[in-house]
This record gives C-alpha cells, sequence and structure tokens, in this order.
C-alpha cells in the first residue's frame, strides 16, 4: 500500500487504497489542499494562475503573451483569459507591437508591482507552511521530483 490510509475530511471514510495507489488522484488532493491554502494565506481574489502570469511579466517585461504562457504552463485560451482579467484590473497594460497587431507584450503596472509583492510576500510564507517538517535538502528534492513528473504528465498532452 502506498502512504498510509487517511480521511478525507472530519468523520470521513478513509480513501479506498486504490485511490492512495493511484498519482493523479494524489496530484488532485495536493492541488485542492493548496488552492484552499492558497485562498485563505495569500489571497481570496488573485489565484494562483494568475500571480504566475505577474510573476513571469515581472521576470521579462514587455514579453509577448504567447511566449509567456508556455513559460507558466498555460494554454493560450486559458493565457487570454487570465491577461484580460489582470488588464481590467489595472493590474498589466497589453501593447500591439507596430510590426505585429496580432501579438501582444505585457507589462506590470505600478497597481500590478504592488499587488505582486504583497501577493509574493505572503506566498513565500505559505511555501514554508506546506514544506513544514522538511529540510532545505528534502525540500529541493521534492520540488525536483514534482518539476520532473510534471514535466512528464505535460509531454503526455502536448501537440
Amino acid at each position: 500500500m502506498v502512504g498510509d490510509q487517511r480521511t478525507t475530511g472530519p468523520g470521513g471514510l478513509p480513501a479506498p487504497p486504490e485511490l492512495l495507489a493511484a498519482p493523479g488522484y494524489v496530484a488532485r488532493r495536493l492541488h485542492q489542499a493548496y488552492v484552499a491554502a492558497w485562498v485563505r494565506m495569500v489571497d481570496a481574489t488573485l489565484t494562483g494562475p494568475q500571480f504566475a502570469v505577474l510573476t513571469a511579466v515581472n521576470a521579462y517585461p514587455g514579453v509577448e503573451q504567447g511566449n509567456l504562457a508556455r513559460a507558466v504552463a498555460l494554454d493560450r485560451s486559458t493565457m487570454a483569459s487570465i491577461v484580460r482579467r489582470l488588464e481590467d484590473r489595472g493590474l498589466i497594460t497589453r501593447e500591439k507591437p507596430a510590426a505585429d497587431g496580432r501579438k501582444r507584450m505585457l507589462t506590470l503596472t505600478a497597481a500590478g508591482a504592488e499587488a505582486l509583492a504583497d501577493a509574493d510576500r505572503r506566498a513565500r510564507e505559505l511555501d514554508v507552511v506546506l514544506m513544514q517538517g522538511y529540510d532545505a535538502p528534502r525540500q529541493e528534492s521534492i520540488l525536483r521530483e514534482l518539476t520532473k513528473l510534471s514535466e512528464h504528465w505535460e509531454s503526455l498532452v502536448e501537440d
């Protein structure tokens, strides 16, 4: 048996061993718990994907929207929706370069930089809580393995 049988909630039934042995089920549980912790500890309005986009725009000012989508592991339609919402909130600007009107170049606004700095501080605090109980080398090892697993799973569905 993989792991130990834990309940899915207070007074809940134990998860069936077949589910605990299924990587997709465990990944979904991790994601669900992460999203709940994010909403509680980081920001109830700014989503994790929106935060990822703000972080990447900050790292690559003036980046083309399509290139950024790949960098933050979002498909083009999801990226377009997120960028539109961030722009509507005044956190980023989208500009069309004269040479190619189909492209959109992204830049953080002052409000976006402020929102990112505030959320980033709380996100780093959440990281500490999430990795509590693991020393630095083990944390790095876990993150390497999760990244490797993510890359493998993404390769299964790449077009």
